[in-house]
């Protein structure tokens, strides 16, 4: 049966030739160049093969194979090196035409990159598709929200500095205060969302001044091609630098430097843990982390389960589960919980399962073979530890295409109840006393999100008020997110560290500085000099609209 099953899955990859001739690539992209100190470096070393998500079958009947579409440059501490350097030169201890540059004219690099940006949509989205199997209409709206993302950041700055534009006094004191930048950042972002998730710290770093290393996802380093022109134009040598590299190889190394003072890094607590003690001083590193979840959902007994399976369908199975933010653990009380899961997976077996440019697809391909065995091993210890898998066909996998299993009912002991599962896993716990389902969330590592179903006021207002003290966001009748990005994006205990939204981000990536004067006539009549002959880009009192 299961090999029957795996054999219905292949069926889901196309032959070579059946592929849609506007959703092929064009050509493989070899990847050859990186930007440093404003310069396009070729490079001749060893390079990457990068193979898609998507696999395809051949008319003989073999196995199917993953598709290779690129290859990358492996570099090494030399490049590393060069990289680091350059952006330590263009921020130059803070006296670099970058972190000096008025805050309207960075502003303006921002914008004219956001329009060469635009330009490169079709390709950029093709290759999110094509490298990390997001689905087509999951792939533009990512690659649309950074842009709006962007644009959001750039209005959220011109209201923070118009806000510092004016000078304050206090017993005697004249003051101006404004934010200003904390030095050279090394980025880093996620694979799930390669594109919006590293901008979502790359762009508010750039704008208050700082000057970028960025190091691309392993997964998702392609699709950052298209861009690095818009970069070289749009922003003065050095402010943005690339490297690519294995992270373990460069970035211990980069850190030790003790020339990065700001590490922004979307993944795990446990990388993030080992790369701040590299740095010399770590009371000088400023940390902007997005780390792991493992974001609940309490059902309570008198929830409304079809507006209950929907938002959990949604949220544990959105892009296969492959989001910090997914529902990674269902807890549903005991009463409905065998209402709730034939709901469940009726629904779920609607989903369709296919290749990413496939019109209404939902669950597709996952990054590699090593996502469907730790997919399987997960599976293995619940089953030998008491679960089950009550959906048709859950489990059933055919190289990297993964049939979503609900596993039922989920315990201590196995690795589902504590591990991030970050895949098309969805573990079911049931309780009987609200009291375990408040134990759970508490005694986690983890503390971003969770969601509460139901329908008591008096109920649900007892568990938010305990609730907020242990995750950053609780999240009523619907599934755990990031968005709007105006809103708070952050994350108690292992989750996270610092606060990622629009405004939030902008603050993260800087610190606030003034400049002070005695309340005297002297002192006036200089400050109005230093202002009205334009003579600091600091102490101004400019309006940018």
């Amino acid at each position: 049966m299961t090999h029957d099953r795996s054999a219905q899955l292949a069926q889901h990859f196309p032959l070579l030739e059946d592929i849609p001739a506007e959703h092929r690539l064009d050509a493989p992209v070899h990847q050859r160049l990186s930007l440093v100190g404003g310069q396009m470096r070729p490079w001749s070393g060893p390079c990457k093969t990068v193979l898609s998500p998507v696999c395809t079958r051949d008319a003989a009947g073999g196995e199917p194979r993953q598709v290779e579409i690129g290859s990358y440059p492996v570099m090494g501490e030399a490049e590393s090196d060069a990289a680091l350097d350059a952006a330590v030169a263009a921020y130059a201890n803070g006296r670099g035409a970058w972190p000096t540059m008025a805050v309207a004219e960075r502003i303006g690099c921002m914008e004219a990159f956001v329009r060469r940006m635009a330009q490169q949509r079709e390709g950029v989205v093709k290759l999110i598709m094509w490298e990390i199997g997001k689905s087509l209409a999951d792939s533009r709206k990512e690659f649309d929200r950074t842009v709006e993302y962007t644009q959001a950041t750039i209005e959220a700055l011109k209201d923070l500095d118009n806000g510092s534009s004016r000078f304050v006094v206090a017993e005697g004191t004249i003051g101006q205060i404004r934010r200003t930048p904390l030095g050279v950042v090394l980025c880093m972002g996620p694979y799930n969302y390669p594109l919006n998730e590293t901008f979502a710290t790359l762009i508010p770093a750039l704008l208050m001044g700082n000057t970028v290393v960025f190091k691309p996802p392993q997964y998702g380093t392609l699709l950052f091609q298209p861009l690095l022109d818009a970069f070289r134009s749009a922003f003065p040598p050095g402010v943005i630098n690339t490297i690519y590299a294995p992270g373990a190889v460069v970035v211990p190394r980069l850190l030790a430097s003790g020339k990065v003072d700001v590490l922004a890094l979307i993944g795990s607590s446990k990388v993030a843990d080992h790369l701040k003690k590299q740095h010399p001083k770590s009371h000088r590193l400023r940390a902007i982390l997005g780390l792991d979840a493992k974001n609940a959902a309490i059902v309570l007994p008198d929830a409304d389960i079809e507006l209950t399976v929907k938002e959990c369908l949604l949220g544990a199975l959105s892009f296969n589960g492959q989001r910090c933010t997914a529902l990674k653990m269902l807890i549903v009380h005991r009463s409905i919980a065998d209402r709730f899961l034939a709901r469940f997976t009726e629904e779920l077996g609607k989903l369709k399962l296919g290749m990413p440019w496939e019109s209404g697809v939902g669950i597709t391909p996952l990054p590699g073979l090593h996502r469907t065995a730790y997919m399987t091993e997960a599976l293995d210890d619940a089953r030998a530890k008491g679960a089950r898998i009550v959906n048709e066909g859950g489990g059933a996998f055919s190289q990297t295409l993964f049939h979503p299993a609900v596993v039922y009912p989920v315990a201590e002991g196995m690795k589902l109840y504590r591990e991030e599962q970050f895949g098309p896993l969805v573990p079911v716990m049931p309780y009987d006393d609200v009291e375990t389902a408040l134990e759970y969330v508490i005694s986690a590592d983890h503390g971003q999100q969770v969601s509460i179903f139901g329908s008591d006021p008096a109920r649900i207002g007892a568990l938010v008020d305990p609730l907020v003290n242990q995750v950053c966001r609780v999240n009523i009748n619907c599934q755990c997110q990031r968005g709007p990005d105006v809103f708070p994006f952050a994350g108690r205990k292992d989750s996270a560290e610092g606060t990622l939204s629009v405004t939030d981000a902008l603050r993260a990536f800087s610190i606030r500085s003034m400049v002070a004067a005695r309340q005297t006539e002297p002192s006036k009549r200089l400050l109005n000099a230093i202002v009205t002959d334009h003579r600091s880009s600091f102490i101004n009192t400019g309006f940018i609209l």
